[in-house]
């Protein structure tokens, strides 16, 4: 295993991986055992070496392959306005895809 770290952006949100995290990142079209390039880097250290990206870093690319897919726990949305009779209770399962990181290319 290499010493090689990158960030990643996918789903409107920022990941720090390296090469044998598992990550659960919200649900992109994928086939399961099948494998992501991510290519929207922002950030690669590799030792002493940093490479920051504006806002992406050229030619870096992090390949992960998808062990699972799931939803979350339940979480209760609930609305209330006093004095009105008003109330709504509501839950959400988001879905969300888990992957092993492969390998960080940069």
């Amino acid at each position: 295993m290499n010493n090689e770290i990158a960030v990643i952006q996918t789903g409107g949100k920022q990941y720090l991986v390296k090469q044998g995290d598992k990550i659960k990142i919200e649900k992109i079209k994928a086939v399961k055992n099948g494998d992501i390039v991510f290519d929207k880097v922002l950030l690669v250290v590799n030792g002493e070496n940093i490479r920051i990206g504006t806002p992406f870093v050229e030619g870096a690319k992090v390949e992960a392959k998808v062990e699972e897919e799931g939803r979350a726990k339940k979480v209760i949305i609930l609305k209330y306005k006093p004095k009105t009779r008003y109330r709504v209770k509501r839950g959400h399962r988001q879905r969300y895809i888990k992957i092993k990181i492969l390998d960080i290319k940069s």
